[in-house]
């Protein structure tokens, strides 16, 4: 069975430039392909989980969405980094949908797909609705990279950004 890690999209892997969708909005953060290269080669397949209410807000569309999502699979696979599959929520806020973060919907969509373990399996995010997901899905733990202010709960682990989250992983794993 492969080892899985869930990634949040905007904040985690591309700058969160506020509701990214245009070839123009779209910036890899720096340091991601060689992160997710050191986790590849310790046997980690990756996922993509994240919310995308901008479609829901008519912001942009589901095809925006599909075409942005093609330029970050397109930059990673450069770096030989294959993403196994993208999970969104495009509803809005308001919607009640079981599937945007902080609700586990999303990750059991993963989990379904794939076959992941989640007790086995870590959620990498960048607001505490990932790492509320993470905990209500029964993920093995939750990476908040870049949070900001003390009054994280203790079970979180925070990271700097994506590399440093990629090193805590594998010192569990030594």
């Amino acid at each position: 069975m492969s080892r899985y890690v869930l990634l949040d999209r905007d904040g985690v892997l591309v700058e969160d430039t506020d509701y990214p969708h245009r070839p123009e909005d779209y910036r890899l953060l720096p340091g991601t392909v060689d992160a997710l290269g050191a986790l590849k080669d310790a046997g980690y397949r990756f996922v993509i989980v994240t919310n995308q209410s901008g479609i829901g807000r008519g912001y942009y569309d589901e095809a925006a969405f599909q075409r942005f999502q093609q330029l970050l699979f397109d930059d990673l696979a450069q770096g030989g980094i294959e993403i196994a599959g993208t999970f969104h929520c495009p509803h809005h806020p308001e919607a009640g949908c079981p599937c945007r973060k902080p609700e586990p919907g999303l990750l059991y969509q993963a989990r379904d797909a794939f076959g992941i373990a989640l007790e086995d399996t870590w959620l990498i995010g960048d607001h505490l609705r990932d790492t509320d997901a993470a905990k209500a899905a029964g993920c093995r733990g939750a990476i908040l990279l870049a949070a900001e202010g003390p009054d994280l709960p203790q079970d979180v682990v925070r990271c700097d950004d994506l590399a440093a989250a990629a090193a805590y992983l594998l010192a569990l794993d030594a």
